[in-house]
């Protein structure tokens, strides 16, 4: 059975993204390319909503060959674009994968988690998810995430995008917390487990 791997960044005060779901207010620092480097390696699907993947796929492609990018940047490029993609969206089709197209799928919200439970179900490396808040809270909601591994930045965003839609219904075990660079980024990983018990 394969994992789905939920790797986002947060900041100390909860936040997915700043104010009209802005992420480049996050507290990025180092540690987080090469975290994210890492669990592509790691993983055989990247799993994604929408506006993640329109994002990845306007930016990603063209750094693959820009000799003046870092060679972290132009190896996490080479992944992103050899990986295979399902995205969950009821409004992308087919022609609007650009230069991922051979490598994307397209689900609709409604499949979306019977898709994922037959991922699971096979053979495989890691499913892993970046981003697509709104798609990895459903999952988590439904029993279809086994890991989150949350980079906690050091700052504070103030407004924006809580984390958790709600909280969660699963119990949630860590497995490791670590500092990751040098610029106080912190990975917290934890196991998703059974229904959490009432309080």
């Amino acid at each position: 059975m394969r994992k789905v791997i939920v790797a986002n960044i947060i900041s100390l005060d909860g936040r997915f993204a700043g104010p009209g779901g802005d992420v480049m207010v996050m507290p990025f620092a180092s540690g987080f390319s090469e975290y994210n480097a890492a669990r592509l390696r790691a993983a055989e699907t990247l799993l994604l909503g929408r506006t993640t993947f329109e994002g990845f796929r306007d930016y990603w492609p063209p750094i693959a060959d820009d000799e003046d990018a870092p060679e972290l940047e132009r190896e996490i490029s080479r992944l992103n674009g050899a990986i295979d993609k399902v995205v969950v969206s009821d409004s992308l089709s087919a022609d609007q994968t650009g230069a991922m197209a051979a490598t994307t799928r397209i689900v609709r919200r409604a499949h979306a988690n019977d898709a994922v439970s037959a991922l699971r179900q096979g053979d495989g490396r890691d499913i892993l998810i970046f981003g697509s808040h709104v798609l990895w809270n459903d999952l988590l909601a439904n029993g279809l995430v086994d890991e989150l591994h949350l980079m906690v930045g050091p700052g504070v965003v103030g407004d924006g995008v809580p984390a958790f839609e709600s909280r969660p219904a699963v119990g949630l075990k860590l497995l490791e917390a670590r500092a990751l660079g040098d610029e106080g980024l912190a990975l917290l990983r934890y196991a998703v487990g059974p229904e959490r018990a009432s309080d």
